[in-house]
């Protein structure tokens, strides 16, 4: 069986791309073909397969402003010559479902969420944005949703990374979306023991407007409680001119730093609205509870009062309530850790498999996901 992965750009490891990761194993012979390609910003995993890219690849600096061609991107995946395949799985989050499979060629799309910058959050974006994205971006999403809608009919089945998106995909494209959970490493990470923990909350991501950074940077100026921030992004400056004393903004690190940070922290603050969001369970897997904004998909994954707690404004004030309230709630490692294993590597590869196999109207031999 010939296989095709879409992915909407190669440009780093972030959650798309350990999905992405978990499709290459369980296709080791599949073709991968994406917008924009940046060979040593992604893992050897990936970096194995035929990775070919559309000619948003060849276009200038494509790998730094792959956003900005995206008005090209519709045309550019419909140009892509996929006669061959018996299934091509679309990793959809930018521009990837909307390929032209070849018949009978079955066209799986996992939906991590439908674009984000011209659906849930285009008005974030587009205050966000200068006078002349401005008076681009309405005509521009007017034409990328037209063209987003209807290229969801050429899509065989969806799946979905959470309710949330699931919800959206059926809100904008009129289709139903089978959930299966993104693949998390939960075995990469793990407790210690309590005399090794710290005296400090722990943030962790890309620092980004709608991740809401600041909100956290600016509670624990308020509260005087040490926080540590681990992530690099656009809002990486700004953080480090408001941070107080207390707050220490590390940027990117390695993943030994961060595993070392995540199991010595009181709790995880984790202030946006995320479509999944694999970062809360990585705290978890590492035994430590979680303080999220209760929207998206930490509802999914952080269970109240026992590995975590909510907050239900994204304000300051929300977040300082509900460190004040983590303080009275005893938290047990064991309950974070048992409820991180739920989502295993592994069960999201017998639940894809599974999904494929049902599609496909047989059973299939897939390598199984190391």
């Amino acid at each position: 069986m010939r296989v095709a992965i879409i992915h909407y750009w190669l440009v780093g490891m972030r959650g798309g791309e350990k999905v992405l990761e978990s499709l290459c194993r369980m296709f080791p012979e599949a073709d991968i073909y994406t917008h924009a390609y940046d060979p040593a910003a992604i893992s050897d995993t990936i970096n194995k397969h035929r990775i070919h890219t559309t000619f948003i690849g060849r276009l200038p600096l494509a790998t730094k402003m792959y956003k900005r061609y995206l008005p090209l991107m519709p045309m550019a995946l419909e140009q892509l010559d996929l006669s061959g395949y018996d299934l091509v799985i679309s990793s959809e989050s930018g521009p990837a479902k909307g390929i032209i499979p070849t018949s009978p060629a079955m066209h799986i799309c996992y939906c991590h969420s439908p674009m984000r910058y011209i659906w849930n959050m285009y008005n974030r974006y587009y205050e966000s944005s200068g006078l002349l994205t401005r008076m681009m971006m309405p005509p521009m999403a007017h034409y990328l949703r037209t063209w987003d809608v209807a290229t969801s009919n050429r899509v065989d089945g969806f799946i979905a990374n959470s309710a949330t998106v699931a919800h959206r995909i059926k809100s904008y494209y009129r289709r139903d979306a089978e959930i299966i959970h993104p693949p998390v490493d939960t075995q990469a990470f793990s407790p210690v023991p309590r005399r090794e923990l710290d005296d400090y909350f722990l943030m962790v991501g890309e620092l980004v407007g709608y991740k809401r950074p600041d909100l956290a940077v600016e509670a624990f100026n308020r509260l005087g409680a040490k926080l540590v921030v681990i992530g690099g992004g656009e809002m990486l400056g700004h953080l480090r001119k408001i941070a107080g004393p207390n707050v220490t903004i590390l940027g990117a690190q390695p993943f030994d730093v961060l595993k070392h940070h995540y199991a010595r922290c009181k709790a995880l603050i984790f202030p946006g609205e995320e479509d999944f969001g694999i970062v809360p369970l990585e705290a978890m897997a590492s035994g430590r509870p979680v303080i999220a904004y209760g929207r998206g998909g930490a509802t999914e994954t952080v269970v109240s009062q026992k590995t975590g707690l909510f907050f239900e404004e994204q304000t300051v004030d929300a977040i300082i309530d509900a460190v004040e309230r983590w303080q009275r709630v005893d938290f047990d490692p064991n309950d974070a850790v048992f409820r991180a294993a739920q989502f295993r590597t592994d069960v999201f590869v017998d639940r894809f498999s599974a999904y494929i196999s049902k599609a496909m109207g047989g059973s299939l031999l897939l390598a199984q996901a190391s």
